[in-house]
């Protein structure tokens, strides 16, 4: 499982792969593993036959870079893929929330002493100190910091990292709300290209007989959080969306966040997806649940670190 292929000046959730790495990576699983498309290997665990050393290669959300600098290095190796496709945020000149977030509050230059605004914490408040400053040293902390591994390391980590579980389980229009009053607290406006998604042509234009277009939602919401008829509605229109975009028919779907529950997986059945996959670090085998598959987040490590861990799958 990728998200970007890019060097971004910070990953604090570890979900860039320079494409360097990325090249050695597909070079690896060309020389040593049998790279199939993920349709293909949702009809093999259909029918319960998965061959060892089997791998698909898979993308979620759709960033820009997925078109500009990963379609090219897969088309260049001949090895298929499948993207996973937040629709809603096609065309757009703003970041996903979550990108947004952090470069207002772990990289603006300037910020106010202290963040105090109704939905926070219960109406509560935090006090940057002299973080409301970025400092080299504050800088190099947060362009280091691995959310997923480490504790918040500064007063604005902590800051971030709080305002993200506040709105991750939220739906769009509520986070957007919320992201209005932070940028207007903040007086700043994110303009970073690089962190946008893909334009409605090259979503277009990514498809082919190499490239699949898989299900992600429309808003990129995490599931579990909303009731059965909102899952349906974000999985339908999605589908839909990206159907009508593509011309492909987009029967495979992976799970925003990775989270879901017995209504989602009841949805994604009752609207006859050929699978569905997680981000569970587990391999798939004659056992997996066909709308439970587990996929590896792949890190950005040159092929031989990262070969170890390959072999594990």
């Amino acid at each position: 499982m990728y998200h970007r292929i890019a060097t971004p000046e910070s990953d604090i959730w570890d979900i860039a792969v320079s494409p360097s790495n990325f090249e050695q990576q597909l070079t690896f699983l060309k020389r040593h593993f049998n790279v199939i498309p993920l349709s293909e290997l949702a009809e093999v665990v259909a029918r319960k036959k998965i061959k060892r050393k089997t791998v698909s290669i898979t993308f979620d959300d759709g960033y820009v870079d997925n078109y500009v600098t990963a379609k090219p290095l897969l088309e260049k190796y001949g090895l298929p893929a499948t993207f996973f496709i937040a629709s809603g945020n096609i065309g757009q000149e703003t970041p996903f929330w979550w990108d947004e977030l952090e470069q207002l509050i772990l990289f603006a230059e300037m910020l106010p002493q202290v963040f105090s605004l109704p939905f926070y914490e219960n109406g509560g408040k935090t006090d940057l100190k002299e973080e409301s400053f970025l400092s080299p040293e504050l800088r190099l902390k947060h362009t280091t910091w691995k959310a997923c591994e480490v504790e918040p390391p500064t007063l604005r980590a902590h800051l971030y990292y709080s305002l993200w579980q506040q709105l991750k389980p939220l739906p769009y229009q509520e986070q957007q709300a919320r992201m209005k009053l932070i940028r207007e607290w903040a007086g700043h406006v994110v303009t970073h290209p690089e962190l946008k998604s893909m334009s409605v042509d090259q979503l277009k234009n990514l498809g082919s007989n190499l490239l699949e277009i898989g299900t992600h939602t429309v808003t990129h919401p995490a599931l579990a959080f909303h009731d059965v008829a909102f899952q349906k509605q974000e999985i339908f229109e999605n589908r839909k969306c990206l159907q009508e975009i593509t011309g492909q028919e987009a029967n495979l779907i992976a799970y925003p966040y990775g989270n879901y529950n017995e209504d989602t997986l009841n949805s994604v059945a009752s609207l006859n997806f050929k699978a569905a996959f997680t981000t569970e670090e587990r391999p798939i085998n004659k056992q997996a649940h066909q709308y439970r598959l587990g996929r590896y987040q792949v890190k950005n490590l040159p092929f031989h670190e990262s070969s170890s861990i390959f072999n594990q799958w």
